[in-house]
């Protein structure tokens, strides 16, 4: 128990070297999951920013998929984009709904991450992506959802692209035909004889 004390008391010391370093031993101890946990529930951000980040070198479990996802809720944006990394290392269908949500996160970075998330989730999250695309109206998020739709890749997702195709943006255009494009449906420009 005193050598868990130590490297929790290396996580939080405020060198980043040490906390490293004591992260990616806490990762590979199971017992460091209570410990970690209460750290979530910390004042500091930079407490739970470890927390979040030693999480996501653990063995995924359920409880901590929970604990990442509400760290995508969290009000520090550093936090969010650590939550939203540590999902991109242990990919988890149950974290669709919640990444969906975090793509209308007033953090770019963690609109990104989220996005990558999604990605590799592939296939089992197309139906949701294209549902999404529908729902919301923000542009950053559409524009991740075509990327990410673009990127898995998925015939599935056909109807979402040709949609984005006639979008007025030109980030959801160049998504929307590079994932046609991936899927065998580029544009071919045939000039008339």
């Amino acid at each position: 128990m005193d050598d868990l004390a130590a490297l929790l008391s290396d996580l939080l010391c405020g060198d980043d070297r040490r906390a490293e370093q004591a992260a990616q031993t806490l990762a590979r101890h199971p017992q460091a999951l209570p410990e970690l946990y209460k750290l979530l529930d910390s004042p500091d951000p930079e407490h739970r920013w470890w927390a979040v980040r030693t999480l996501a070198g653990c063995e995924p479990v359920e409880q901590t998929t929970r604990r990442l996802l509400a760290a995508l809720e969290d009000d520090s944006s550093e936090v969010r984009q650590a939550a939203a990394l540590a999902l991109c290392h242990c990919p988890d269908l149950q974290a669709a709904p919640a990444l969906i949500r975090a793509l209308t996160d007033p953090d770019p970075m963690v609109v990104g991450l989220a996005g990558n998330a999604l990605t590799l989730l592939k296939s089992e999250v197309v139906p949701a992506l294209a549902a999404a695309l529908d729902e919301t109206d923000n542009p950053a998020a559409r524009r991740e959802i075509v990327r990410s739709l673009a990127e898995i890749g998925d015939p599935r997702a056909i109807p979402a692209l040709m949609k984005a195709i006639q979008s007025d943006s030109a980030l959801m255009q160049y998504w929307a035909e590079h994932g046609l494009e991936k899927l065998g449906l580029g544009m071919v420009f045939v000039k008339p004889s």
